[in-house]
């Protein structure tokens, strides 16, 4: 019973039968599922070349002991703490632990900087910092004298400094178990209302200084109603969880799945992600699109260059299935000559496809940034269905979505139960529910210029809405490129429908206040190598390839062939090839894989202006 028998008289109801009106916070979910499904699997995590399981009952007993050994440090009921870390097993027993000691998980991405992270350590104003290792420790460090509030920084993993200043999780943990009283929990994490904070979650900054945006338990709660109609999960299925979860998918993902009861498996980083994949044979799981983009260029690329008979099977597989996911998507009947083409495309092509992510997949979700359209029909097509997302850490994750009998390529469907939407006379898309933040923390005119007095909260993003009632995202209020000659234009559409190209890895599309359109490109060496050494094309290494014109002309040429799907003003006139690639760690993208556009103006400014020289 884990000493709590009589802590709450809603939890001894039978569990997940009234939805989410029954609890007071998120704590009290978390202790249904210890009570009443102790032995069964929460997560899996890898640990010496071994996939090891997590119980809820060890889940407990180790984020109890943390709670604990927080409250013996001095945490007070309500203080914030940081996880400055990866996406990993700890990472779930903290924040766990966090909310029994009633504190507020304030998480910052492992990527960060150590300024960037004395910002939000600061403005915060949190009393503890979970370290993942010692290189994240040592960002602490630097500005120690800056976070003054801070009492503890608390090392996950690592040999510990000789410094009074940090302790290891092991010894929390075993702090805690000399101290353990869970009738504290009782006063603190499960005495939570539902109006009460849950989280701060730090917006990634595009267009400024990161915004906590502030949770409530009431925000997670209507969260979790809204997805109940859109993904199909059951318990003790399995997700593999890559994305970091300091940002708002990976959260809802992580919450969904202690509702639900189905398995996270932590993956062991983004380099042995497909590998994890394959060992764990996931059910479904949660992406950002930049990862189906490299999937598709991948799979495209490796079938030209197998060519012959492999490549003329997969394009009449392909062909057979963008027919039968047309009908699907349109609602037409399916003829029984078509369901045998595709069960014979399926045997000879998708299934391989398929067992490359476990042979389990039903589908993947995708949210974070706009996914191509072409991507989202290919994996369609090859019967691998990607539901698309749309919403914000404003929004407690998602406000709109496609399922699976009610979808359109190219929307990001339609909202979710119990919010609203309309558009604009500018055609801003708001969003109103009980989904919307509390507010932005400790910035009440921000809070204001987002959340209208109506309640309605403008999210920034420009939108149109059919017939139907799909909504269609065309690009960031922020982002729109207004040229000299007065056209608004989308950078996204645009770039979207170049981001599937074989040689091309990333592109970014500039012209605000200029006469014409051009784009930086990065390349996807491993195709433009190959073009390389088919042409006989000689270079030193892969800057100089860069600069060669045989390659400009390569991508021009490819960017033409798109140009003829835009209309004239759309069109890119002028690329700059830019060596290497845009990151998180150089700056141009956020943690999420978002363009930084104002950075990456400023780090190209030269480049940029050359292309208009004349």
């Amino acid at each position: 019973d884990f000493g709590f028998r009589n802590f709450s008289a809603k939890i001894l109801k039978n569990p997940f039968e009234e939805g989410m009106m029954k609890y007071n916070n998120f704590t009290e979910v978390f202790m249904e599922r210890v009570r009443n499904k102790p032995d069964s699997v929460a997560m899996r995590y890898k640990e010496g070349g071994v996939w090891k399981d997590v119980t809820y009952r060890e889940y407990y007993e180790k984020s109890s002991r943390i709670a604990a050994g927080l409250i013996a440090l001095g945490m007070e009921n309500g203080d914030r703490i940081n996880i400055f870390s990866n996406t990993r097993m700890e990472w779930a027993l903290i924040d766990m632990g966090v909310m029994l000691a009633g504190g507020i998980t304030v998480a910052i991405y492992h990527s960060n900087t150590a300024e960037e992270a004395e910002y939000i350590v600061n403005n915060s104003e949190a009393t503890f910092i979970f370290c993942e290792n010692n290189e994240i420790l040592q960002k602490v460090l630097s500005v120690k004298e800056n976070i003054p509030r801070i009492k503890k920084a608390i090392l996950i993993e690592g040999d510990k400094p000789d410094d009074e200043f940090v302790l290891t999780l092991e010894e929390l943990m075993k702090m805690g178990g000399e101290n353990l009283n869970e009738e504290m929990f009782k006063e603190r994490g499960l005495a939570k209302k539902p109006e009460d904070i849950i989280t701060f979650i730090y917006t990634s900054g595009t267009t400024g200084v990161p915004k906590g945006v502030v949770l409530t338990h009431a925000n997670v709660f209507a969260e979790i109603e809204a997805i109940e109609d859109v993904v199909d999960v059951r318990e003790g299925e399995v997700s593999v969880m890559f994305l970091p979860l300091a940002h708002v998918f990976a959260r809802v993902v992580y919450w969904y799945g202690i509702y639900r009861g189905y398995i996270n498996a932590y993956a062991e980083s983004i380099e042995k992600l497909l590998e994890n994949i394959q060992e764990m044979k996931p059910h479904f799981m949660g992406s950002v699109p930049r990862i189906y983009e490299k999937v598709y260029a991948k799979i495209t690329s490796d079938v030209e260059r197998e060519g012959g008979l492999k490549k003329k099977i997969f394009y009449w597989a392909l062909s057979v299935g963008r027919e039968v996911s047309r009908r699907k998507e349109f609602k037409e009947p399916i003829p029984f000559s078509l369901k045998i083409k595709f069960s014979i495309a399926r045997a000879l092509v998708f299934n391989k496809l398929k067992a490359a992510f476990g042979g389990r997949l039903r589908f993947f979700l995708s949210s974070g940034a706009a996914l191509a359209k072409q991507i989202a029909q290919f994996f369609h097509s090859a019967d691998l269905f990607i539901l698309e997302v749309w919403g914000m850490t404003e929004l407690t994750g998602a406000a709109t979505a496609n399922t699976f009998d009610d979808f359109r390529f190219g929307s990001v469907g339609k909202p979710l139960k119990n919010i609203e939407v309309k558009i604009a006379e500018d055609g801003e898309l708001l969003v109103r529910g009980p989904i919307v933040m509390k507010e932005y923390y400790k910035m009440p005119e921000e809070t204001e210029e987002t959340i209208d007095k109506d309640g309605w909260l403008h999210s920034g993003d420009i939108a149109t809405m059919d017939r139907d009632g799909f909504i269609y995202i065309t690009d960031r209020k922020k982002d729109l490129i207004i040229t000299s000659g007065g056209k608004n234009i989308a950078p996204q559409k645009i770039e979207n429908l170049m981001k599937g190209d074989r040689y091309i890895n990333q592109i970014i599309v500039v012209g605000d206040g200029r006469k014409y359109l051009t784009a930086l490109v990065t390349l996807n060496y491993e195709e433009v190598e190959k073009y390389a050494r088919e042409k006989g094309i000689e270079y030193k290494d892969r800057d100089d390839l860069a600069k060669k014109k045989e390659i400009y002309d390569l991508i021009m040429s490819r960017v033409n062939e798109y140009n003829k799907k835009l209309a004239s003003y759309e069109t890119i006139k002028k690329i700059a090839i830019i060596p290497g690639e845009f990151t998180r760690e150089s700056g141009e993208l956020t943690p999420t894989l978002k363009v930084r556009r104002k950075i990456v103006h400023e780090k190209y400014r030269e480049i940029i202006d050359s292309m208009y020289e004349d």
